[in-house]
C-alpha cells in the first residue's frame, strides 16, 4: 500500500511563478533536479512526453509550462504524491495538458501507448542497501531503489519510446558510465551532460544522459559508441548563488541544449 501523506503541505512557486506544485512541508520534496530535467527535453507544441516516477508533479509542470501545446503523462506509484501532482496540475492551469497515472513500472498499465515522443525519467539514485536512506516513507521510495531498480527504469524507458523518440535521464553523476550503458542497449547518440556545481570539470553530483530511438527501434549510432560529453552547466557561482545561465533555466524556463 502507497504511503498516506497526512502531514501539512505547502505551495511553491517554480520557474519564475509558471508553476504553483503543492508538496509535503517535510519529507519527499522537488529539488532542482526535476526542473533541470524537464528543460533538457527537446519537445515541440503537439508532442506527447511521459515522466517516469513523476513524484509531485514538478518535472511534468515544469515541462509543459516551458513547451506551449505539449502533453505530458506523469506516472508515480506513490498514490499519495498522485493526488498531489494532480492538484498542482489544476492550481497551475496544466490539467488539460497534463495528466497524472498511478501504477507501478513493472507492471506498466495495458493502456499505455509505447509512442511517446519523448521519456524522462528521474530514478531513485541510491542503489538498496547503499548508504543511509531517508526516514520518511515517501522520500526513500523517491531515493532509494525499491524492487525497481535502475536497469528497470531504463528498459521500461526504451520500451515506452517511440520511433525517433528521446530518452532523458538525470541521476548521480558517479553512475553515469552504467546510465549510458543501459540506454545503449536500445538507444544511440547518447549525450552525457554534467552538472557541475561551482566549476567545470570540477565536482558534478548530478548528470542528464539523453539518447535517442531510432525508426523501427533500431540505433541511431552504433550499439556501445562511446557517449559524447557536453561541456555541461555549471549551476552555482562561488558565493552559492545560482549562475546566471542556471537562472535562466530555473526561474525564466529557458531549455538546455544537450
Amino acid at each position: 500500500m502507497p504511503p498516506v501523506i497526512k502531514a501539512a503541505t505547502s505551495r511553491d512557486a517554480l520557474l519564475g511563478g509558471r508553476v504553483t506544485i503543492i508538496q509535503p512541508e517535510n519529507g519527499y520534496r522537488a529539488a532542482i533536479d526535476p526542473l533541470l530535467l524537464a528543460a533538457s527535453v527537446p519537445a515541440k507544441s503537439g508532442e506527447t512526453v511521459l515522466d517516469l516516477g513523476s513524484g509531485t508533479g514538478a518535472a511534468a509542470l515544469a515541462l509543459a509550462a516551458r513547451v506551449d501545446g505539449v502533453n505530458v503523462v506523469g506516472l508515480e506509484a506513490q498514490g499519495a504524491l498522485v493526488a498531489l501532482a494532480r492538484k498542482s496540475a489544476e492550481e497551475s492551469g496544466l490539467s488539460d495538458r497534463v495528466t497524472f497515472v498511478e501504477g507501478d513500472l513493472l507492471s506498466m498499465p495495458a493502456d499505455f501507448p509505447a509512442t511517446f515522443d519523448h521519456v524522462i525519467a528521474n530514478p531513485p539514485y541510491l542503489a538498496a542497501g547503499g548508504g543511509n536512506p531517508p526516514p520518511d516513507v515517501a522520500k526513500r521510495a523517491a531515493t532509494v531503489e525499491g524492487e525497481a531498480v535502475l536497469s528497470d527504469w531504463l528498459k521500461v524507458a526504451q520500451a515506452m519510446a517511440g520511433d525517433g523518440a528521446s530518452i532523458s535521464v538525470i541521476h548521480r553523476f558517479d553512475r553515469k558510465q552504467e546510465v549510458a550503458d543501459g540506454l545503449a542497449e536500445g538507444a544511440g547518440n547518447i549525450v552525457v551532460f554534467p552538472l557541475w556545481v561551482k566549476e567545470a570539470g570540477k565536482d558534478a553530483k548530478r548528470v542528464i544522459v539523453q539518447a535517442w530511438k531510432g525508426k523501427g527501434g533500431e540505433l541511431r549510432a552504433a550499439p556501445r559508441t562511446a557517449p559524447r560529453t557536453a561541456k555541461g552547466l555549471v549551476l552555482h557561482q562561488a558565493n552559492g548563488d545560482f549562475t546566471p545561465e542556471a537562472e535562466a533555466v530555473l526561474r525564466d524556463a529557458q531549455s538546455i541544449r544537450l
